[in-house]
């Protein structure tokens, strides 16, 4: 029995370095920086640093109206503005609800709004809580809200698993798809979780960047003076389709999603499994649903959040099953987007095949890559065909999600729009 193909119609986002794709796509492509200083300005009595942050390049407030974003968390607010722009990307398809799907992942949730309510319920007392508290801070509300925004009743689906949860989230898409459970799917991922809790318990694991006199330079994935990652925040949507719905309606397909891997190191809560055998089998495992070698992969999207041992770890995992590949780090412009950097990234991997081009990688300069990493780390925009490229996501616990997206075959797409 043939296997359904499922491609990508619509494509949304709010990131560091745009509020939308075309913005974000066009910056990164230039070599800029979303990552900006005084992300939590005013806390250090606390004892926090004032540190660099990829925050949104956008307030989403500003684009719903006003009672509407009052009464949701910062990340569904997010995820809601990147579902309209990849909805009205796909051509707001018309499909029947009970075959449309909504699968949105996230690492947090509404920590924002969990940490603001307990700080009035600890300073003015139970009464002047919210009655929005609890929908405003559960983790499936994004998914949910996307649901009913769009009729969505063939199912809401919540990947948390980390900061791989908004990758894994696209590949339930893609499987609901596959078992004939729904003809269209929004899967994606959402974070706002830049948060004076979340900054303390990073900095006490020493895990963020310390480069933070110059923001735009923190995050140095593959560098060889790379010391962690720099936080962000945003949300990426995709409208993943069965190929044959997409064609019925004639819709532009920007790419289609192959393969998709996971798998798990069952090693540790925070470290990866020092052979890289999680992280192998995920990329191998999406490699063989696509029906690809290893040699016809043209580039990896790394995971790469500019950790010393978890960089290292990747690059010896990648270098397993590929070799000496090119590969990319969006990371160093964007910061790390937790449960919504698989799908942003997964994004990025779309229009790199899209449109021929490896985005850079930035920060390779001052110090070049880490000798210990042996590949092709693209350090400046490198334009030639992208036939398949794998995009990793990696979470604590072990949580690993390799995506593959291949160009189109030429009778399933039209010209994209998207700015190149």
């Amino acid at each position: 029995m043939q296997r359904t193909e499922v491609v990508v119609t619509g494509l949304g986002a709010i990131t560091p370095l745009g509020g939308d794709v075309a913005s974000t796509w066009e910056a990164l492509l230039a070599g800029e920086s979303g990552i900006r200083g005084g992300a939590l300005r005013g806390h250090e009595d606390a004892g926090l640093p004032d540190i660099p942050a990829g925050t949104m390049a956008t307030d989403p407030a500003e684009s719903l109206p006003p009672v509407r974003a009052r009464r949701l968390d910062r990340s569904q607010q997010a995820a809601l503005i990147a579902a309209a722009e990849a909805w009205a990307d796909a051509g707001a398809p018309e499909v029947d609800p009970d075959r449309l799907a909504s699968a949105i992942g996230t690492g947090i949730g509404g920590v924002g709004t969990l940490l603001k309510e307990d700080d009035v319920l600890e300073g003015a007392g139970a009464r002047r809580v919210s009655p929005r508290t609890v929908p405003m801070l559960m983790p499936n509300a994004a998914a949910a809200l996307i649901s009913i925004e769009y009729g969505a009743r063939a199912g809401v689906y919540t990947p948390v698993s980390a900061c791989s949860s908004g990758a894994e989230a696209i590949a339930l898409g893609a499987r609901l798809i596959r078992a004939g459970e729904a003809d269209v799917v929004i899967a994606g991922g959402t974070e706002a979780a830049i948060t004076p809790i979340t900054v303390a318990g990073f900095t006490q694991a020493q895990a963020l960047s310390r480069y933070t006199a110059e923001p735009a330079s923190a995050s140095r994935p593959f560098s060889a003076d790379r010391s962690g990652f720099v936080l962000g925040e945003g949300a990426a949507v995709l409208v993943l389709e069965s190929a044959e719905h997409a064609n019925a309606r004639n819709a532009r397909v920007h790419a289609v999603l192959a393969g998709a891997g996971i798998a798990a190191d069952a090693h540790h809560i925070t470290a990866p499994a020092p052979d890289g055998s999680g992280q192998i089998s995920a990329m191998r495992k999406a490699l063989t649903q696509a029906g690809l070698d290893p040699e016809q992969i043209s580039h990896v999207n790394a995971h790469a959040t500019g950790t010393p041992v978890g960089d290292t770890a990747e690059a010896h995992a990648i270098g397993e099953v590929f070799g000496r590949a090119a590969v990319t780090a969006p990371k160093a412009a964007l910061g790390h987007l937790f449960g919504a950097a698989g799908a942003i990234e997964a994004l990025i991997a779309v229009l790199s095949v899209e449109h021929g081009v490896i985005p850079p990688t930035r920060n390779l300069t001052t110090a070049g890559v880490d000798p210990d990493i042996d590949l092709d780390v693209v350090a400046e925009r490198r334009d030639a065909p992208q036939q398949a490229v794998l995009s990793n996501s990696f979470g604590f616990g072990g949580q690993n999600v390799s995506l593959i997206v291949t160009r189109p075959r030429r009778h399933a797409s039209r010209t994209a729009s998207t700015t190149s």
